[in-house]
């Protein structure tokens, strides 16, 4: 695939930035999760998992997610638990046993996994033998596939070297750190101090270790952060050469997150500022060889991602992009999400409330939803926009039976204005390839073909971050 060109007009993306820096999804699910109802609980989640229309060679992916932190990062809306309660990790081990038991009851058609992969939270919170004792729960109900890629978010703050080695007799390949800006201004501001010298000395330990790639994620956005400021943090990050890296937009969702609060008091940077620091570090990464996979995704060109990239391969999922195309999702803990081919399934939320209905039903669905057979075409078309920067028309044609024009004649209307501010190459046939303007407006773009998201808009209540 051609790489898409950042080279572009400032004035010009400024000029129409307040157009569509609007609240939108990020799409690592279709439907996205209020549209998802609580009249699908457990019974509907069972009868999801005990399919057999399954082909026993296809993949599966697991995810786990371990709520816990001891200390609050102010900008993170993910869901944690704040606690140096160690006994609590030690009951959320005993009830996520039972939980990984009953939906491997549950599996009438079994697979193995291509994907594992840990997050939170602080996975690292743990002790290294609770680790361990994790990882041999989850991989003897689901063995691994030979060359699987097993994956873990850390925080380098907590993490130790007896947890490096734990990680690695388990299995684990890959690590990801989250960095989010080395500035000491914006770290005091987020509530999160971590010296350069600590997060390079872990990514040198878990090289040795035999880690197969580490991977940064990084925050754009955030208080008192200048253009300036973050090309010092990329000289670093690019000093250290992680082999992925997530440049992620900081999401200001304070009905989520209410600690975000006390950021409109302070020095965060307006929309064209905000901008400005991401227009540079995608050219400083694109410049130190990285591709651009996609949205807020980076990697080295020999990389699994940019392999998937180049082979249309690549998904998105609720880990983000993902090499793990057609891929049905476990997940395990208080909040996570399964993806099944049919429907998606969420865990309760609180940790209380998963672990009581753990224990009382052996599953904690909360909410979710059976997609429809409009809700998998219009996934797949999200998808392609997401994932490829393109929707062919042929590929429509082939995969449903119709044009694509005639399909979405509606839907395409509505990207007039996209196409005339060059951020969509729209084809007489209804093919839509996205500019590198148009990469930047993306969620934008696949916005248009998200049929619950009018009816979600006239609520006024706010459910997404912004756009851009």
């Amino acid at each position: 695939m051609s790489e898409p060109s950042f080279d572009l007009d400032l004035e010009q993306v400024e000029e129409i930035l307040p157009r569509y820096a609007i609240e939108g999804p990020r799409y690592t699910s279709y439907p996205t999760a209020p549209v998802w109802k609580q009249s699908y609980g457990v019974a509907e989640f069972r009868h999801e998992l005990g399919r057999e229309d399954i082909d026993p060679a296809d993949g599966l992916s697991v995810y786990v997610h371990v709520p816990f932190c001891r200390s609050l990062c102010h900008y993170c809306a993910c869901n944690k638990v704040i606690t140096q309660k160690t006994e609590l990790a030690a009951r959320y081990l005993d009830v996520i046993e039972r939980e990984i038991e009953t939906v491997r009851e549950a599996v009438r058609v079994p697979r193995l996994v291509t994907q594992h992969h840990w997050g939170g939270g602080t996975p690292t919170y743990l002790e290294p033998e609770q680790l361990t004792r994790l990882f041999r729960m989850v991989s003897a109900a689901f063995p691994l596939a030979e060359a699987a890629e097993v994956s873990i978010e850390v925080d380098p703050r907590v993490t130790t070297s007896e947890h490096i080695a734990a990680l690695r007799e388990s299995g684990f390949n890959r690590i990801s750190m989250g960095v989010q800006d080395f500035d000491p201004k914006v770290q005091e501001a987020v509530h999160r101090i971590q010296p350069v010298d600590e997060t390079a000395a872990l990514v040198d330990e878990s090289r040795a270790a035999g880690f197969k790639s580490v991977n940064f994620d990084l925050i754009y956005g955030l208080p008192y952060q200048t253009v300036e400021s973050f090309d010092r943090t990329l000289d670093t990050v690019l000093e250290i050469s992680p082999d992925r890296l997530a440049l992620y937009s900081y999401a200001h969702v304070t009905w989520v997150a209410k600690q975000q609060r006390g950021f409109e008091r302070k020095d965060l940077p307006p929309a064209d500022l905000k901008l400005r620091i991401m227009l540079h570090a995608i050219r400083r990464f694109l410049d130190a060889g990285y591709r651009f996979i996609g949205l807020d995704h980076f990697a080295k060109p020999d990389d699994e991602l940019s392999q998937a990239l180049e082979a249309r391969t690549l998904r998105r999922n609720f880990m983000g992009h993902t090499t793990q195309a057609g891929v049905d999702l476990l997940g395990f803990g208080p909040s996570a999400i399964s993806e099944l081919r049919g429907s998606y399934a969420q865990n309760q939320r609180e940790l209380g409330a998963w672990q009581a209905a753990v224990q009382d039903q052996g599953l904690a669905t909360l909410r979710g939803h059976s997609l429809s057979e409009d809700d998998l075409e219009r996934r797949w078309l999200i998808g392609r926009l997401m994932c490829l920067g393109e929707l062919r028309a042929e590929d429509y044609a082939k995969r449903f039976g119709r044009p694509f024009g005639d399909a979405y004649s509606a839907e395409l209307s509505r990207l007039d204005a996209m196409v005339a501010d060059g951020l969509v190459i729209r084809s007489a046939d209804g093919t839509l390839r996205m500019t590198g303007l148009g990469r930047l407006f993306v969620r934008n773009v696949a916005m248009v073909f998200d049929a619950y998201l009018p009816e979600q808009q006239k609520t006024g209540q706010p459910m997404f971050s912004k756009t851009v």
